[in-house]
């Protein structure tokens, strides 16, 4: 299992939303390409950043900050946030993203997501941003009107790999994650899943850890690892135990 740290962008910040709430925005730093550093000096594999400001609009609005990111570190980066296009994904593979994150496009073109995973097959991975089971499209602001296990079902039909599943509700709450709802939506699909939102503790590393033969491959650790309240380095090594 893997824990990706997160790094979500916007104005060029390093920034932590409550519930993706755009007007409760708390500025971690304004040196990404420093916190991607220190992510990475704590034992990171991979990082998780999102530009805030181009989920939000449609288009990437922090580039200059993502090449920082890029320039400062030799792990890979998943990138998501206003990405809808062949030509957008192009360009951002291009620049050394090792992953593109596909959210409000997948929901309203889910055609590109069968482009795009003919071409990047598993450098492609969809993420499912869910409130009460229901996905949320631009920049979590609107309802996609889609049930989330029916839209993962579809994206596996479409030879998507892995999803990244976001419970909203939970995302930037430090409340624990909501490992049932992403369980049931690995053990529906068949797909590998990312979980994202919540993420409090060690106690919280440690459920997602119990379901990794359920389809669970991964954490998203946010404002947990910005506060403090999760030690990285340790999670990361709990993370690789085969325990």
């Amino acid at each position: 299992m893997m824990i990706f740290p997160a790094i979500d962008l916007r104005g060029g910040h390093c920034v932590r939303l409550y519930k993706g709430d755009f007007s409760k925005e708390e500025i971690f730093s304004d040196h990404p390409g420093e916190m991607a550093k220190k992510w990475e000096g704590m034992g990171a594999e991979f990082l998780h950043v999102v530009d805030l400001d181009g989920a939000r609009g449609g288009q990437s609005e922090n580039l200059p900050a993502i090449r920082e990111i890029l320039s400062s570190i030799q792990i890979p980066i998943e990138l998501g946030g206003g990405i809808r296009t062949m030509e957008q994904i192009e360009s951002i593979l291009d620049l050394g993203v090792r992953r593109v994150i596909l959210g409000s496009a997948a929901v309203e073109s889910p055609e590109l997501v069968q482009e795009a995973v003919e071409k990047y097959g598993e450098r492609v991975v969809v993420g499912i941003d869910a409130r009460d089971g229901v996905v949320a499209v631009k920049g979590w602001e609107e309802s996609g009107g889609v049930d989330a296990v029916e839209f993962a079902k579809k994206m596996a039909a479409f030879g998507v790999r892995t999803v990244i599943h976001t419970d909203i509700s939970r995302d930037g709450t430090l409340s624990g994650v909501n490992a049932d709802a992403s369980v049931a939506l690995a053990k529906a699909s068949g797909l590998s899943v990312v979980v994202s939102g919540g993420v409090s503790s060690m106690e919280d590393i440690k459920t997602v850890k119990m379901h990794e033969k359920d389809g669970l491959v991964g954490v998203i650790a946010g404002k947990a690892i910005y506060t403090g309240a999760l030690d990285l380095k340790a999670a990361i090594a709990f993370a690789g135990t085969g325990d």
